[in-house]
């Protein structure tokens, strides 16, 4: 039977990097945002969903313009509930194959964003959170250029705060320096492993 590891953790917490050392211990990953991308490109079932919602959205060449939808979200609160409406079934079902696809799997990662948020962590054998210090978290994004802080403040007031999903989690992942973010994923693995061969 198939071990189903859900990944999350907030905003700028080293998610992504996190799910690649998995990755790199041979886990299939599954990446919600990838996902996301990916249905977004033009003819995508996502993208003609948000054409027919939101179609100052859609760019010429038929691709989802991130900066405009941005923008009608800081602008009308509920347009993050009719996006996420539309989008989160076709993301779903995405999920479902990748499962499908990897029943052989010992491991299974899922790298979901808004796990807890959407309750996802009933679908998970075990959850691991990503973590580091609010400080570091904030640097993190902002260094990125992308976002300012209110779009930053807008998307953490949706999402579970930091102590809450430690709370929750069966593992904990630090991510305040590769090494130890790393040894933390090597851990969790042997642990899995050790609780699979009990």
């Amino acid at each position: 039977m198939t071990f189903v590891l859900g990944l999350t953790g907030s905003i700028g917490m080293g998610k992504s990097t996190t799910a690649q050392m998995f990755a790199d211990e041979g886990v299939p990953v599954w990446d919600a945002d990838a996902t996301v991308h990916r249905l977004y490109q033009p003819g995508e079932p996502a993208a003609l969903a948000i054409g027919a919602l939101f179609p100052t959205a859609i760019d010429a060449d038929g691709s989802v313009n991130r900066a405009t939808l941005r923008t009608l979200i800081q602008a009308d609160a509920t347009v993050l509930d009719r996006l996420n409406a539309a989008v989160h079934p076709l993301v779903a079902a995405d999920r479902a194959r990748f499962l499908t696809a990897n029943a052989a799997a010992e491991i299974v990662l899922l790298d979901v964003p808004l796990l807890y948020e959407i309750a996802l962590d009933g679908a998970c054998d075990a959850v691991a959170v990503v973590s580091a210090p609010p400080d570091i978290q904030r640097d993190r994004v902002l260094s990125r250029g992308a976002m300012t802080e209110a779009e930053f403040q807008t998307i953490l007031a949706r999402q579970l705060p930091d102590a809450e999903k430690r709370a929750r989690a069966d593992y904990i992942i630090p991510t305040t320096s590769l090494e130890a973010a790393r040894q933390a994923v090597k851990d969790v693995l042997a642990d899995i492993r050790r609780t699979q061969d009990a």
